[in-house]
């Protein structure tokens, strides 16, 4: 480990994409999560959640985590995108904790270094982990999570720069192997399609979502490759899919989708925001 992997992650976009005081903010999220309650019929194993400024997709995001209010869990996966360019295909942190306004959020560093460890082998190149990057996606998850959760999860942060279904699928083998005794949150943190006008986001939003019900990390790749449907992180998603089933996910469930232009009134340029929920639905063995 580098010298900062003990340190603290601040936040670089508190007071920017979300509010940075942490009464306002948590009263602003609980508004959130008390938006809509749908009926779901299943256990939650994962969450898809876009990842705007909460101005934008606060509400849709509200509408994602609210079925895993106050519940229990060892371990979030967060799977996101990673925004800027590098050249790895997979990027996590080397910091203990990730800072928000509402307190640290502890990255599970013994399970980390021991997907690293299978991850090197596998794939005979180190896996990346940064420090004070200035990613949005993964972070702006975290305060919905610190809201809603009951306290006491730790974190697996794993930013996907890559849609290639061979390798996702292997990544989540090794984290499979090694979070199975454990009581697992996944979240899958996208955005849909961006700077269309509002009827094309709608198709393109509406054929994407379609593809995140199929469960088949084929379908979204698919889907993406041909431009019949977008999604930011498309690779963060099918990560979620796929590592999901394995969990004994059988479902997943559209909760709302928006475009920016609910906020801005812009019809002409617009971003797309889902939320859904990954649900086993069967009981296992049977």
């Amino acid at each position: 480990m580098s010298k900062d992997s003990g340190s603290i992650r601040p936040s670089p976009i508190a007071g920017k994409w979300y509010r940075d005081n942490p009464v306002s903010l948590r009263e602003e999220i609980s508004s959130y999560l008390n938006t809509s309650q749908q009926k779901i019929e299943g256990k939650v194993i994962g969450v898809i959640a876009p990842h705007a400024g909460y101005r934008y997709s606060g509400i849709t995001a509200g509408i994602a985590f609210q079925p895993i209010v106050n519940q229990n869990f060892d371990l979030v996966i967060v799977f996101s995108p990673y925004h800027a360019y590098h050249p790895a295909p997979l990027l996590s942190t080397e910091h203990q904790a990730y800072a928000t306004p509402l307190g640290k959020v502890s990255v599970d560093h013994q399970l980390l270094n021991s997907f690293r460890q299978d991850y090197e082998n596998i794939f005979n190149t180190p896996l990346v982990q940064i420090t004070n990057d200035g990613e949005h996606s993964l972070e702006i998850e975290l305060p919905f999570l610190q809201c809603g959760l009951k306290p006491g999860f730790k974190l697996l942060p794993l930013m996907i720069r890559t849609i290639e279904p061979g390798f996702i699928k292997k990544i989540v083998e090794i984290i499979f192997n090694k979070v199975q005794m454990k009581r697992v949150l996944v979240v899958a943190s996208t955005d849909l399609s961006h700077f269309y006008s509002e009827k094309e986001a709608n198709r393109y939003d509406a054929t994407m979502l379609k593809a995140f019900e199929s469960l088949s990390a084929e379908k979204i790749y698919e889907t993406e490759r041909d431009q019949k449907g977008f999604a930011c992180g498309a690779g963060a998603v099918m990560a979620a899919v796929e590592l999901t089933k394995k969990m004994g996910a059988d479902k997943v469930q559209i909760l709302h989708h928006t475009t920016s232009a609910e906020e801005t009134g812009d019809l002409l340029s617009v971003v797309g925001y889902g939320a859904a929920v990954i649900l086993q639905t069967k009981v296992q063995g049977v």
